[in-house]
């Protein structure tokens, strides 16, 4: 199933039959099965921002239909479309599942006159960030790594660029994607929170054509096209912030910030190859980097950090029959953080990353109308740097006891069986097993009290050290009362292997991903979940209510006080429990000119560790009570498209100073109870209008303006809080004072978008 102007599959299209009510979506390659008897039919194809397509068949032997439909952004101004939109989100099985077409992110507010896929999900309900400065996705009181965010297969460890302002998901290089929130499918695994399944373009195979914008922050270009007709294409697009270019000029080279700077970059390569009508193959690659220099002149210290993704994936499509589809992908990703310090004549070095080489083969067999088999194997070999530290200072070189280099197998066996038992009530479920396996080379050190080695076991090269498994079942239910009205239950085990360990205590990027080993055990969940949906006049107002349980074990945190040594992280790692729950509400009004929704999650997220805050549960620090937005999109007319987003969420738990004391005339600070505390709410009014002049006949070059606004009234958000003291504690002039620190007041934005 494709589109008829450019080729591209169509992912989740789809296709009725009128006299049985029986139907079936495409998958992540276009491609569908069904079973009728020999008959006469009247087919309905479907998908969001398409013309749907109708067509009489005929059955008396199997057939294979190559269905395309037509954009509605194709059509000219005079031709106007009204269709029912599909009640996806009533019929489904499936919970907690968004789906994001290129046509919906286009219609919401545009900031910078970036579409952001990560942006637009937080304005849904339960999901968030942590506020600016925050890179991540914060799922039903999960953290940032209990997200599998996947692009094109290839797991992307570090989803943010500019401290979370914007992601690292192109726009122009992003065809589809899917973030499901609770009862995840057994072919996903890995997290406890969600799943984020990211599609990009295939390039278009009927023409080429170039687009992309020119904006006061960024700018971006993609270019796709054929290499052979109908037979191959290809896309390529690149952007980069040019934030360091623009403040240069204005920093006096006299300035101790002279020299100093930021920016990113970007870069998505795709291309593919249709050997026959059972036979595709997909190659495509992800490198992405952010660069952050601070230069202080006066105090001869400079600081260079970069981070960044890059991936790599080949994946070959074969259909075997009408009824069995096979897909086989090789994925290399690897991410890496690094920060580099001189002072004077002393040269420090902090390394971490993680690698891998991954094969999975996923089979999509469609049994009959009512039953759908998806079921296949993974394996992956992971390669973790944790806090690898160095130093130099003149000709003394500094090789401490760093944490070694560790290896790990991860495997996994699935098989996913959707069964629509009858026109009421529908049912997902299946089971996945997974196992992790830490190998080596490694050595497993004993050491005393200040760190120093005593003993010492060694590993040889693939050797196992420590094996982990377990089975993960997973299960969905739908019920339709009526048409427009469904409830639906869901309840799900997940597996987590590899873990991102925040240090809160320090302002330094030290997360590290570590794996599972004989000291770290696996992080496990039960998540369970139920809704109402229900839809009004046509479709065009769709509500509902959905409530969730989470139940988080083996979870990880420093231990109290820590702060970045030499030792391995393992040492210094502390475990415990973590619960959430919560409720989520949803208006969308999808017809008519003014459109937009409203989404509301009322939650709560707790953590328990025996050596931490006392033994005493505490808030997590991406626990929110309240988390509101409010979307407003208005189309004015042929040229003029108006938007608007409010957010509200409660601030951030934090722990603060409760008491101040001199000890041999030092300041000294008792902290509070860990979280006790709240930063200031979160609230902000972004604004954009988006101006399309009105082509002429034959113009080959569409173009559009993006007018925006971040931060309209410009709220002092809390990015954190830090207290300043004056005057002297001897002379009884002391004084203490809590200040805020905030990173983005109101920010205008001008963008030039471009097709030809």
């Amino acid at each position: 199933m494709r589109d008829s102007l450019s080729r591209e599959t169509l992912i989740g299209a789809s296709l009725q039959i009128k006299e049985t009510g029986k139907g079936v979506n495409s998958n992540q390659y276009g491609y569908f099965s069904l079973t009728l008897s020999e008959g006469e039919y009247n087919m309905v194809v479907s998908f969001i921002g398409f013309l749907p397509f109708e067509q009489k068949i005929s059955l008396h032997t199997d057939q294979e239909l190559n269905l395309s439909l037509l954009s509605k952004s194709s059509l000219s101004d005079e031709i106007v479309i009204s269709t029912k939109k599909r009640d996806a989100n009533v019929k489904n099985a499936q919970m907690g599942q968004i789906d994001l077409s290129m046509s919906r992110m286009r219609s919401v507010p545009v900031i910078f006159g970036e579409i952001d896929p990560l942006k637009t999900l937080q304005l849904f309900p339960g999901v968030s960030n942590a506020g600016e400065g925050n890179s991540g996705l914060y799922v039903r009181g999960g953290g940032p790594d209990q997200n599998l965010i996947l692009l094109d297969d290839a797991v992307v460890y570090n989803s943010g660029h500019l401290f979370g302002f914007f992601s690292v998901f192109n726009g122009d290089a992003i065809k589809n994607i899917t973030l499901i929130k609770g009862g995840m499918p057994a072919q996903y695994g890995g997290r406890l929170s969600s799943v984020l399944d990211v599609s990009m373009k295939e390039g278009n195979m009927k023409k080429f054509q170039a687009e992309g914008g020119i904006g006061s922050i960024s700018s971006r270009l993609a270019v796709q096209g054929p290499l052979l007709k109908d037979k191959a294409s290809f896309i390529v697009s690149g952007r980069r912030t040019y934030i360091d270019a623009l403040v240069k000029p204005f920093i006096k080279k006299g300035s101790q910030f002279y020299g100093s700077g930021y920016y990113f970059y970007d870069l998505n390569a795709k291309f593919n190859y249709k050997f026959s009508n059972k036979d595709r193959l997909y190659i495509s690659g992800y490198f992405g980097r952010d660069v952050f220099d601070f230069v202080n002149n006066q105090r001869q210290f400079d600081v260079n950090i970069p981070w960044g993704n890059s991936t790599l994936t080949a994946r070959w499509n074969h259909v075997f029959s009408n009824k069995l589809f096979l897909n086989t992908t090789v994925v290399y990703n690897d991410y890496d953080f690094a920060l580099g310090a001189l002072q004077n004549n002393f040269n420090f070095a902090l390394k971490s990353g993680i690698r891998d080489v991954n094969i999975k083969s996923d089979l999509d067999h469609y049994l009959t109308p009512e039953h759908k088999l998806k079921y296949g194997i993974q394996y992956t070999f992971h390669r973790f740097s944790p806090s690898v530290v160095s130093g130099q200072q003149d000709s003394v070189v500094f090789n401490p006891n760093n944490a070694q280099l560790k290896y790990a197998r991860e495997m996994a066996a699935y098989v996913q069986h959707d069964w629509e038992i009858s026109d009421d009530l529908k049912m997902s479920y299946g089971i996945r097993w997974s196992g992790f396996q830490q190998v080596g080379p490694y050595t497993n050190y004993t050491t005393d009290n200040f760190g120093n080695r005593l003993d010492s076991v060694a590993f040889k090269t693939a050797e196992p050290i420590k094996f982990y498994s377990g089975f993960e079942p997973r299960a969905t239910l739908r019920y339709s009362l009526d048409d427009e009205t469904s409830i639906k239950g869901s309840v799900s085990r997940n597996r987590q292997y590899i873990h991102l360990v925040s240090n809160s205590g320090t302002t330094l990027p030290t997360d590290v991903w570590v794996p599972s080993t004989f000291r770290v055990k696996p992080q496990l969940s039960w998540q369970y979940a139920a809704g109402f949906f229900k839809n009004f006049n046509d479709n065009a107002y769709e509500t509902s209510i959905e409530v969730y349980y989470k139940s988080m074990n083996n979870q990880i945190e420093y231990r109290e006080g820590y702060t970045p040594s030499i030792k391995d992280p393992e040492e210094e790692f502390v475990f415990g429990n973590g619960w959430s729950y919560g409720a989520e509400f949803f208006f969308n009004k999808t017809k008519g000119r003014f459109t937009g929704w409203i989404g509301y999650t009322l939650a709560w997220s707790w953590r328990k560790f025996p050596e931490l805050n006392k033994g005493n549960k505490y808030p997590a620090k991406f626990d929110r009570r309240h988390d509101l937005s409010v979307v407003g999109i208005y189309d004015l007319n042929s040229k003029w498209k108006f938007s608007a987003v409010f957010v509200y969420a409660t601030g951030n738990a934090t722990s603060l100073p409760e008491k101040f004391y001199l000890v041999e005339g030092v300041l000294t600070q008792q902290y509070s109870k860990i979280n006790q505390y709240r930063l200031p709410s979160y609230h902000r009014l972004d604004l954009s209008a988006t101006y399309t002049p009105v082509p002429k006949k034959l113009r080959k070059v569409t173009s559009s303006w993006n007018f925006s606004i971040y931060n309209a009234y410009s709220r002092r958000n809390p990015y954190f809080l830090y207290f300043d003291q004056t005057g002297s504690a001897f002379d009884g002039s002391l004084e203490v004072q809590a200040k805020q620190v905030s990173l983005f007041p109101v920010i205008p934005s001008v963008t030039y978008n471009f097709k030809f």
